[in-house]
């Protein structure tokens, strides 16, 4: 007897429970229309609440329109305020992440003083130009822009009309945005491509990389065309990088620091703006400059104030006024570090000193601990960021010496286990 296989039929699913499902699908849809709809209604609403403002910079209501229609926020940016992202998500932000060692890679800036050396030479007479009408040495004009863009290798990969519009719809920093927003959308008005506005995260754009808000009132026409080009345009985008230095108080014919060693009496605990004074009192407590140089009686007048980026566990600096202004064209210790040296270098100047420790990558979470943990034991913590500023180097250097512990000013995994045991207990000295 022959027996043949037998194929088995499909489940059939029951009508009651397929209507229960088709059921729930549609409740589910229904729950989220709703919500799609009053997000889509919020967005439309704070586009049309942003006209008023546009228009009295200027802006065409078709330029205004055009730019922003079907905007969609980018949800990948960094630095936005949504539900579950800590507000001080510093994503994209390598100043604010990276260890200090890789963040000033010396390999990396050895090749960029490299290629510096050579645009140094090929543009030689633009940089001559830029110094005598704008006063700002072409070492550091060419240390911006290889810091920015790599010397223009570097191709940036945001639009920048999202990018502002994300940050001033969703962005930590609202109301700062919004001006850039305005301000990117003034350029379109004045005739600047969208397809030329490529920008950083936030929104910066050209080969020095500028705020839409200051192309306005920084963008230089040096080569003479009638026009700023800071995307294209070699002399433009240099002239414009140096009119945004002197703008923010670069001083002609002065460095922006100098190599020091700590010593017992001055460690990294002195650090910071506030702690600012004449070179000459520094000399008083042992500090000298890196390499033995002595100092000149030019420079023990100078005001300056030190400048440990990574603690104990790299280089020490007297900075002055033009590290500041560096650090005002991007807020980061590391940064102005980083186009200092590179400028030192371009101009003939070698490596540091001191080498850079192994401090590992900055832990959000527990920086902010260790600064609310302080804060509440009454250390001057300027404010709780997860970021290891100047600020919070200085208070962890004095808690250190406060408890007998070693002074490297570094929020390590060390520094927070003591801090859990004992800042509750202790007052700052």
């Amino acid at each position: 007897m022959t027996h043949r296989p037998v194929t088995p039929s499909p489940r059939r699913v029951p009508e009651r429970a397929l209507a229960l499902l088709q059921a729930l699908v549609l409740l589910c849809a229904l729950a989220v229309m709703p919500m799609s709809a009053a997000a889509d209604a919020k967005l439309d609403a704070w586009i049309e609440g942003l006209w008023p403002e546009a228009q009295a910079a200027g802006v065409s209501r078709a330029t205004f329109d055009k730019a922003l229609a079907g905007f969609t926020p980018d949800l990948k940016l960094p630095d936005l305020d949504l539900p579950g992202r800590p507000s001080n998500d510093a994503r994209g932000q390598a100043e604010f992440t990276r260890a200090p060692a890789e963040y000033l890679d010396r390999a990396y800036l050895t090749r960029l003083a490299a290629t510096g050396k050579e645009l140094a030479a090929k543009h030689k007479a633009t940089l001559e130009k830029i110094e005598r009408e704008l006063g700002v040495d072409r070492y550091s004009v060419l240390a911006i822009w290889g810091r920015e863009t790599a010397f223009g290798h570097h191709k940036l990969p945001h639009d920048a009309i999202n990018v502002v519009a994300t940050q001033a719809y969703l962005g930590r920093r609202k109301e700062l945005f919004r001006t850039e927003l305005i301000a990117a959308l003034k350029m379109l008005e004045s005739g600047v491509p969208r397809s030329q506005m490529r920008a950083s995260w936030a929104g910066a754009m050209g080969l020095t990389q500028f705020m839409p808000s200051e192309y306005f009132k920084h963008a230089h026409d040096l080569d003479g065309d009638g026009k700023t080009d800071i995307w294209n345009s070699v002399p433009d985008a240099l002239a414009s990088a140096a009119s945004q230095l002197k703008g923010k108080g670069w001083v002609a014919g002065q460095t922006w620091g100098y190599e020091v060693i700590l010593t017992r009496a001055a460690d990294c605990g002195y650090e910071g703006p506030t702690q600012e004074r004449p070179i000459a009192e520094w000399a008083k407590l042992g500090l000298k400059r890196a390499g033995g140089r002595p100092w000149s009686d030019e420079q023990l007048a100078l005001n300056a104030y030190l400048m440990s980026p990574a603690g104990g566990y790299g280089p020490s600096f007297l900075v002055l006024e033009n590290y500041k202004v560096i650090r005002r064209y991007n807020m980061s210790d590391l940064y102005a570090v980083f186009v200092g040296n590179l400028a030192d270098r371009i101009a003939g100047g070698g490596d540091f000193v001191t080498p850079w420790g192994g401090t590992g990558p900055q832990k959000t979470r527990n920086i902010e601990e260790i600064q609310e943990r302080l804060r509440a034991s009454g250390y001057d913590v300027e404010k709780i960021d997860g970021k290891v500023g100047s600020n919070t180097r200085k208070v962890i250097g004095l808690y250190e010496r406060a408890n007998n512990l070693k002074v490297d000013c570094w929020p390590s995994d060390a520094v927070l286990d003591h801090v859990r045991k004992t800042a509750s207990r202790e007052s700052p000295r």
